[in-house]
């Protein structure tokens, strides 16, 4: 009599996130569960065949010959399965969908766009949408029906809605490479206090760089000035008409180029999540699209990683 493989698609899951994040903690968050119970998935594998997936004291985290065979398994049958599960969608719906994304990043096309394009090649009847504008409340549109998944940086716990991390990125300080503050290694808090903070037009409960840095310092810039565009608040910190705080993947061109010098928020850096929002029971092609996203943008892009 065959035994039954104890190898399940969660365990493939589970190591595939374990090796996207590098530590259980970060992999626990990445799949919703506890430390705990993605501990006991690797056991339950580990004493079945009486092997060791991965090392657990290393830095950064390690695994071994039979982590990896597993790891290979993964790599070849998830994408099978999830375009298995694509196609099923698509034989019971008999209907196209439509994606439709709500922004309250300012910041977020080098990264979203080849997410779109993706997804169009694999569910190329459904229909994309980008709604206009920025929306200072983007999980409102979708209660109200009028959008499918809402980008933002701060999740707020909603009735009905699920939300989901996309990545970590690194938020940076951008000055005139001329600067007198140029020659640090990083920036503090205290540096806005005698500047004029460039920054996009929103409140500030949006600027991440308010909320995480300035505001836990009681530091209030000089003065305030604002501009819609990227581009825009580049140009201004260039001329030395003040410092502004931008996601890295926003900036490296400029920075390659040497019209501004980015330095690192603090003596570590600043790190942020970026979500994605969407209804609990959303359709296959929204789950996917996050998915996508998830893969790859710290691929594509500097100062984003898993999260």
């Amino acid at each position: 009599m065959l035994m039954r493989c104890p190898i399940e698609i969660r365990h493939l899951r589970a190591l595939t996130a374990l090796s996207e994040t590098g530590s259980l903690t970060r992999a626990a968050d990445q799949l919703a569960l506890t430390q705990s119970a993605l501990s006991q998935q690797f056991r339950q594998i580990e004493e079945h065949y009486g092997v060791v997936l991965f090392e657990r004291k290393t830095q950064p985290l390690r695994f071994t010959a039979a982590g990896e065979r597993m790891l290979n398994l993964a790599r070849d049958m998830l994408p099978r399965l999830d375009g298995a599960d694509r196609d099923l969608t698509r034989i019971a719906s008999g209907a196209t969908g439509q994606l439709r994304i709500a922004l309250e990043c300012h910041s977020c096309f080098d990264w979203l766009m080849p997410a779109m394009d993706a997804l169009r090649a694999e569910w190329p009847e459904v229909e994309q949408d980008l709604l206009s504008g920025f929306t200072p409340d983007p999980v409102a549109l979708l209660l109200s029906g009028d959008a499918d998944v809402a980008v933002h940086t701060e999740p707020d716990h909603r009735a009905g809605i699920a939300y989901h991390a996309l990545f970590d990125f690194e938020l940076t300080g951008c000055l005139s490479p001329r600067h007198g503050l140029a020659g640090r290694r990083f920036l503090t808090p205290e540096d806005f206090a005698a500047e004029t903070f460039v920054h996009y037009p929103v409140d500030d409960i949006q600027l991440d760089g308010v909320q995480k840095f300035l505001l836990p310092a009681a530091v209030t810039p000089a003065a305030r000035r604002t501009a819609e565009l990227t581009v825009a608040i580049v140009q201004l910190v260039a001329s030395g008409r003040g410092l502004a705080m931008l996601p890295s993947w926003t900036i490296q061109q400029y920075v390659e180029r040497g019209y501004i010098k980015a330095m690192p928020l603090g003596k570590n850096g600043l790190w942020c999540r970026l979500y994605a929002a969407t209804l609990e029971d959303a359709p296959a092609w929204v789950t996917h699209f996050r998915h996508l996203v998830r893969e790859s943008a710290p691929k594509a892009l500097p100062g984003i990683r898993h999260c």
